[in-house]
């Protein structure tokens, strides 16, 4: 029987859970850690949480975002369902409101111009009353005070979608003449297709880790990556990273871990980038995306926003706001249910390889040795469904899907294989979950 373990090297580079064995022997699997992982992740990053809880500057606005209460540190979990809310009770409400509203009226034509021409200038939030909903929305505002919060970051920009919201900081970057970007594969299959394209007038090098400081040019303005990775949940060291990227902004794309597991702001990264639609929101209802970042860059985040519309509506807005509320109980949970899963199907002989990071999470890869198209036409709890991150348990073939548009032969080097299959793991109980995965791989 032979057992495959895997060496990372500095940057964290490589599988995460793995397993192989000889023909006819049975498969073994080798995890590091898993049984404390995940506790772990969420004991570290509550103390992270609390570490960072008084760097809270409030600031009174008729957003009614901010008040000027201090606040003692606080617990992640506290954070997730009062950050963004603080001035409720001085309202005299309770639930967060919902303004829907696209214009806002005022007698005062001069300050108005005054407001816009200093927004044009610096793209800082225009102080007073709302002016415009492209120039920013109070319902949307609570969402990025709150995100911001969560993820130990100054400010935070919430876009119509992830894809916005990464294409408006690829335009910051490209007006400063810093069209260059270097990225590590793999990325989420749109993200990597817009790099690829230059459909922004980017231009792409991509690079193994340890490549990431040669690549840099004096026109580089941004490092990408994604860590754990979409699909195959490959994880990076973010400081290893965030060193070699010098002065060049750092952007990590945190939609699988969330700030639960991780916060890549406080291992260097400038800039932490959301699929939204995922976790933040959680019940497969919404569509967003969020950078957060410090405030210097949110300026120029909010001028490509307003000038090119890719604005959060504000319903969606109060749905991440009420979504943070739940995001620790249910990335916990359903992080418990995907080891446990990760766990049976590492032992089960139709499957080849079990990927499953080392900070835990809710999402498992897993390489089978039939055919993966038979998996998804055989599960019935399980929805057959492109996305992740929702309460309900979803499961799709990378290959299909999410990555068709990267070439396949820059899917296969970054360790999309056509047998892979992505599970994103709900709140089901696991012992259903397994009894329809058990089925289906049993077609």
């Amino acid at each position: 029987m032979k057992i495959h373990r895997i060496e990372y090297d500095r940057f964290g580079h490589g599988p995460n859970v793995t397993r192989s064995v000889r023909p006819g022997s049975r498969p073994v699997f080798s995890l590091l850690c898993m049984e404390s992982v995940v506790h772990d992740a969420y004991e570290a990053q509550d103390d992270s949480c609390d570490a960072q809880g008084d760097s809270y500057d409030g600031r009174d606005d008729s957003y009614g975002v901010r008040d000027t209460r201090a606040f003692a540190p606080r617990a992640l979990a506290t954070e997730a369902v009062h950050a963004g809310r603080e001035d409720l009770a001085r309202l005299g409400l309770h639930a967060a409101p919902i303004d829907l509203s696209t214009t806002y009226p005022s007698y005062d034509s001069r300050g108005e111009a005054a407001r816009i021409d200093a927004f044009a200038a610096d793209g800082a939030e225009p102080e007073g009353p709302p002016v415009y909903g492209r120039l920013g929305n109070p319902t949307v505002a609570r969402f990025e005070t709150a995100l911001a919060r969560l993820e130990g970051t100054e400010s935070a920009v919430a876009f119509a979608s992830g894809m916005a919201a990464l294409s408006a900081v690829l335009l910051v970057r490209n007006a400063l003449g810093l069209r260059h970007v270097v990225a590590v594969r793999p990325l989420y299959g749109c993200s990597d297709h817009l790099l690829t394209a230059g459909l922004l007038g980017s231009e792409v090098t991509w690079v193994d880790p340890a490549g990431i400081a040669d690549a840099l040019r004096p026109d580089t303005g941004l490092v990408m990556v994604e860590s754990p990775a979409n699909p195959t949940l490959a994880e990076l060291d973010l400081r290893a990273v965030a060193h070699a990227c010098g002065s060049v902004p750092l952007l990590a794309d945190n939609t699988f871990a969330t700030p639960v597991l991780q916060r890549p702001a406080g291992q260097g990264a400038r800039l932490v980038l959301h699929s939204a639609t995922k976790y933040l929101g959680g019940h497969g209802d919404v569509m967003a995306g969020v950078v957060a970042c410090d405030e210097e860059f949110a300026r120029g985040l909010r001028q490509v926003r307003f000038a090119t519309g890719g604005v959060l509506h504000p319903l969606a807005g109060y749905l991440l706001l009420r979504g943070l509320s739940t995001l620790p109980v249910r990335v916990r949970a359903a992080s418990a249910s995907a080891a446990e899963l990760a766990r049976r199907l590492a032992a089960d002989p139709r499957v080849d390889r079990v990927h499953y990071p080392r900070i835990g999470g809710a999402m498992v890869a897993f390489e089978v040795h039939g055919d993966p198209h038979e998996v998804i036409a055989g599960v019935r709890l399980i929805t057959p469904a492109v996305s992740l991150g929702s309460v309900d348990s979803l499961i799709q073939h990378p290959a299909s899907i999410s990555h068709r548009i990267v070439a396949a032969d820059d899917r296969r080097e970054a360790g999309v294989s056509d047998r892979l299959l992505r599970l994103s793991v709900g709140l089901e109980d696991v012992e259903d979950l397994w009894a329809d995965l058990d089925r289906a791989l049993g077609r």
